[in-house]
């Protein structure tokens, strides 16, 4: 007797997709505020500590193409329930690690939960009906940017009170609610054909790390040292000869025709910029709160204060998210993108002007929370509608590493000027830090010119003439009675 297919349970689908992101986007900055601590504890000096952040952020990026597009050929939610066990295993590892190496190791097995960011924006179009999955998919991309950002609003506080140790409480119990929610969705394990050619598989893993290792590490390397230099030609290398392999190759991992629909590019290019100035805000927005009084132009705020001034900012996060739905059955998604991208560059400009009370900050955060929200959402809406259903993980995972990549830049160039000009006591100057955020927000305004770059088809409006109107009408009538 033939089993019954499981009963597919849409909500509890979305609900998995949700905490699955959660618990993955909080890891991106949930260790940041508690470094120090970290370092103290494991007896760690500050590069090797850094490194927990590396290798968080090298797995991530080479897990999140290759494993959404396995989720492609050999379903989503199997592929899923993978990447958010081993989030689970190496959280636990990470909490009772005894020592940096250990650590390490379990930051890798968190990396590769990366790739739950594709794979549930996949799930929701497999479970979702059609005219909620731009809703669903909003919701899904703010609970991921609010992720990321919850990571430095709570850590300070967990880490000064209970330890920094109990900071992975978060994404253990997250995952285990994840994939109890998943087991129970019902969603099919579709099977798409195709397979993944490991050529193209390893030249894509090798220029994303010989690319973000540098780019990672290189101020205390030596932006000119040999390592550096050599590192970024052995990416540029890599990279011309995966885009060589990937147009000659019957079953590529990344179709180059589908990155060259203009949806698709411009949404990686509008990504690339945002993701810099966004990355770059909020590493350095805190710090400059954090300056000491004693310069006379610094807050002094308390690590705790600073979550506090950044709270706006993830509640205007969700709300967009919230509201996404609505907003592009009146606006045009690469309106919402581009206008999100231009409120995150105000935001940074804004800071770069007005720095001086706490007030200003929040309300920079509250700009930048709106305009994060609106491009984080309104991407990879605009990437599901451009690609078709087998490519939905690798273009959105292509898209997140592009992101991933812009933030890596962008990190870079704030640091780069933000330690170029420093006082007496060794601190960053004020024109220094106003300097960091006039470049990001001339980054984050670049990419709202971005989506009006490519031109967009024009639906044809010609009215039908009444006579050949009927005769299509009687011909579709004689094709249904057929």
């Amino acid at each position: 007797m033939p089993q019954a297919s499981p009963v597919l349970r849409p909500r509890a689908a979305v609900a998995a997709a949700g905490t699955g992101i959660a618990a993955v986007a909080s890891l991106q900055s949930l260790l940041i505020p508690a470094l120090g601590a970290i370092g103290a504890d494991l007896h760690a000096d500050a590069v090797g500590v850094t490194w927990t952040l590396t290798a968080w952020l090298i797995t991530a990026a080479v897990a999140t193409p290759l494993l959404g597009r396995a989720g492609d050929l050999v379903g989503r939610r199997r592929v899923m329930l993978v990447a958010l066990l081993a989030v689970a295993v190496g959280s636990v590892a990470a909490a009772f690690a005894p020592t940096l190496e250990l650590l390490l190791a379990a930051r890798v097995l968190q990396g590769l939960g990366g790739a739950a960011f594709p794979l549930a924006f996949g799930l929701v179009r497999d479970a979702v009906p059609p005219q909620r999955v731009a809703g669903t998919i909003g919701i899904l991309a703010a609970i991921m940017a609010v992720g990321s950002g919850l990571g430095t609003v709570v850590a300070g506080p967990v880490s000064e009170t209970i330890g920094w140790r109990w900071l992975f409480v978060i994404p253990v119990a997250l995952t285990a609610l994840a994939i109890t929610l998943l087991l129970r969705s019902g969603v099919p394990a579709v099977r798409r054909p195709g397979r993944i050619d490991p050529v193209p598989a390893v030249l894509l893993s090798g220029w994303l790390v010989a690319l973000l290792l540098p780019l990672s590490s290189g101020a205390q390397w030596g932006w000119g040292s040999p390592l550096v230099v050599g590192l970024f030609v052995l990416a540029a290398v890599l990279l011309v000869a995966w885009v060589a392999v990937e147009i000659r190759s019957h079953a590529p991992l990344v179709d180059m025709r589908m990155m060259r629909i203009p949806a698709v590019w411009t949404s990686n290019a509008t990504a690339l910029f945002t993701g810099a100035a966004m990355f770059g805000v909020w590493a350095f927005l805190p710090r400059l709160a954090e300056t000491p009084a004693t310069t006379g132009w610094g807050l002094g705020a308390t690590v705790s204060a600073v979550g506090i001034i950044m709270l706006p900012m993830l509640v205007a996060i969700a709300t967009v998210g919230l509201v996404l739905g609505p907003l592009t059955r009146v606006f045009p998604l690469r309106v919402l993108l581009a206008s999100g991208a231009a409120l995150t560059g105000l935001a940074s400009l804004g800071i770069a002007a007005f720095h001086a009370e706490v007030w200003q900050f929040a309300l920079a955060a509250l700009v930048l929370g709106i305009g994060t929200g609106l491009v984080t959402s309104t991407t990879p809406n605009v990437i599901v509608r451009a690609v078709s259903g087998d490519q939905i993980g690798i273009a959105t995972g292509m898209n997140s590493n592009i992101r991933t990549i812009g933030g890596a830049l962008g990190t870079t160039v704030f640091t780069a000027v933000v330690a170029g000009t420093v006082d007496a006591a060794g601190l960053p100057t004020e024109g220094a830090y106003v300097a960091a955020f006039v470049v990001g927000g001339a980054l984050a305004l670049a990419g709202a010119v971005t989506p009006f770059l490519a031109r967009v088809p024009r639906p044809v409006t010609e009215p039908i003439p009444v006579g050949q109107a009927r005769v299509l009408a009687e011909e579709l009538e004689a094709e249904a009675a057929a």
